[in-house]
């Protein structure tokens, strides 16, 4: 399926957005989400069901100032 992620067309195998994290190595890290511009909670990263075109972000904790 092809989707965006961080703004970039991305071909990918996951149907869930928690499946898309492990594929692409996040499954460790403390991550943000968003899905088409929607916040999405870690706790419900599971439920959400990706469709072709949809755009997801994926934000990673910056320490620094």
């Amino acid at each position: 399926m092809r989707i965006q992620v961080n703004g970039r067309p991305r071909e990918v195998n996951a149907t869930t957005l928690e499946a898309l994290l492990r594929e692409l190595g996040y499954e460790d890290q403390k991550v943000g989400t968003a899905v088409n511009q929607e916040f999405v909670r870690d706790r419900d990263r599971e439920q959400i069901v990706l469709r072709e075109g949809d755009a997801v972000e994926i934000v990673t904790p910056r320490q620094g100032g």
